[in-house]
């Protein structure tokens, strides 16, 4: 049992994501600081923002609720590094399957409550 949400596997995977989304988007042109480097950040820190509030959430429905909205911004990141990788902006291969292990982390971990509903 765990006594908070940063002991989670999946939460410092998530954070350790978004430390790597704000190294890389620093490279980004200065004309994306308002757009695709604002959206990037912000998609990528309501990944483990929403794990560590759906952790404090005591109904597991309340839970899942948390953890599927860090699903969709998994998704979302998902897009922005296609989108900065075709514009030229970066080329690092690994973030992609970072967050790709952060997704199927977060739906064991989703599976794992489901099951106990």
């Amino acid at each position: 049992m765990t006594k908070n949400f940063k002991e989670l596997d999946v939460w410092r995977k998530a954070h350790q994501f978004v430390l790597d989304v704000y190294r890389m988007t620093q490279q980004f042109p200065k004309s994306e600081l308002y757009g695709l480097t604002s959206q990037f950040r912000r998609a990528a820190v309501s990944i483990p923002a929403n794990l560590a509030e759906g952790y404090g959430r005591k109904g597991k429905k309340d839970k899942l609720r948390f953890y599927n909205i860090a699903e969709g911004s998994i998704q979302e990141c998902g897009y922005y590094i296609t989108l900065s990788r075709d514009l030229n902006y970066h080329s690092d291969g690994q973030i992609e399957d970072r967050l790709i292990s952060i997704g199927k982390m977060l739906k064991g971990y989703i599976r794992k409550i489901e099951a106990d509903l």
